[in-house]
């Protein structure tokens, strides 16, 4: 009797520490979704949403988790970051998730940082560009894995020092963070290969009229003009230069997040010859990108842009991380996410300790008929550039 008694204490024993290492299987992990749903970022949004669930449906045909099912809980942060805060605080307080994602604008990314850190929660943006978050304002608890505004710029300057030498080039931003942090890095990058910076201007987000600007453009006689609005901001300033004629005698790069596959159909043939440099191409020729994109078209009916793309990926990121701390506890799966590598569609990815920014190949893609189509290359170790975090 006593040596059943044993055995039947020491199998609960062994449960409850099962449990306490992994947590209840039957519990799902709830990861939290702050994003635009709504308003000019909406597009954004859709394929942030549209990679996280083909990602999970994947996770969870597979067996979860460490044995749990995913669970996405969606919140609409409106690309503002005060709403996104709101949001994330519900997320976090009410819902209990155990990670968040989602965030798009780069001073809600910021502040949602701050939030994690008083919640000691982590969060992962897979869009957000402005180099401050892992760079000046980065945070223990704030992860990255898409590209940040550096490293875009790296592959884009490159081409436009071979096919533009000394090109004379006017900046156009969006007046909030990502807009100026984009803007800085392009010309700092530029300004490096030989391009002269002719002058800069910023919109507030959700402009409807850019025609007070061309003079200034014009005036500064640009052979080149560098611009990161996004959204369906892109759409009236791509319609009002054909309007006007701006484009005749200029060439239109930018930021990733400027033109993609959401906004494209609306802006028409005048997005012909812009060029820009990203991070992911559906045109990236590996086994994996093809099954991806395949995956992708059949469940959403639609082409995977960036923003599909390295959501999907921060998925299995995190999912790599839990399975190596064999826990969801905040300082573990920290500790598992610096320096670990994990397969994404654009290829392996590796997470920089020092900053918390993911280190991959860069691209630079121009749009020919209406397709992005490659035209150059860069290394992710020569495009992520140094480590300037100094809080951890």
């Amino acid at each position: 009797m006593r040596n059943r008694c044993w055995k039947t204490f020491c199998l609960t024993f062994a449960a409850l520490a099962c449990f306490a290492a992994y947590g209840d299987a039957s519990e799902p992990i709830k990861i939290g979704v702050v994003t635009p749903l709504t308003g000019t970022y909406t597009g954004i949004g859709q394929q942030v949403k549209w990679g996280l669930e083909l990602a999970a449906k994947e996770i969870n045909a597979s067996g979860g988790i460490i044995g749990r099912k995913v669970d996405l809980l969606y919140e609409d942060e409106e690309a503002n970051p005060l709403v996104a805060t709101q949001k994330a605080e519900k997320l976090f307080q009410v819902s209990k998730v155990d990670f968040l994602t989602g965030t798009v604008n780069s001073a809600s990314t910021l502040a949602v940082g701050q939030l994690a850190e008083r919640n000691n929660k982590l969060i992962a943006t897979t869009v957000s560009f402005s180099d401050a978050i892992t760079g000046e304002k980065c945070s223990p608890n704030v992860f990255r894995v898409n590209a940040k505004a550096g490293m875009q710029s790296a592959a884009l300057a490159e081409w436009l020092a071979k096919e533009k030498p000394g090109a004379h080039v006017f900046y156009l931003g969006p007046d909030y963070e990502m807009g100026r942090s984009t803007v800085a890095a392009f010309k700092s990058a530029a300004e490096k290969k030989g391009a002269k910076s002719t002058g800069e201007v910023f919109a507030p987000l959700g402009n409807k009229d850019y025609s007070p600007f061309f003079g200034q453009i014009r005036a500064a006689h640009a052979s080149v003009l560098y611009t990161s609005v996004a959204g369906n901001d892109t759409v009236r300033l791509f319609t009002q230069m054909a309007e006007y004629g701006i484009r005749q005698h200029l060439t239109v790069v930018g930021a990733s997040g400027t033109v993609t596959s959401q906004n494209i159909g609306a802006i028409g043939k005048v997005a012909d010859g812009y060029v820009t440099g990203v991070g992911y191409s559906p045109e990236i020729d590996t086994s994996e990108n093809r099954k991806f994109v395949a995956a992708f078209r059949g469940m959403h009916k639609a082409d995977p842009d960036l923003y599909g793309a390295d959501s999907y990926g921060l998925l299995y990121f995190y999912k790599a991380a839990v399975e190596k701390a064999k826990s969801t506890d905040t300082e573990k799966v920290r500790t598992a996410m610096r320096g670990i590598k994990w397969s994404t569609p654009q290829g392996m990815k590796e997470m920089r300790a020092g900053d918390h920014q993911a280190i991959q190949d860069m691209y630079a893609v121009k749009v020919v008929d209406g397709k992005f189509k490659i035209i150059g290359k860069v290394r992710g170790n020569t495009a992520i550039g140094p480590d300037t975090c100094q809080r951890f």
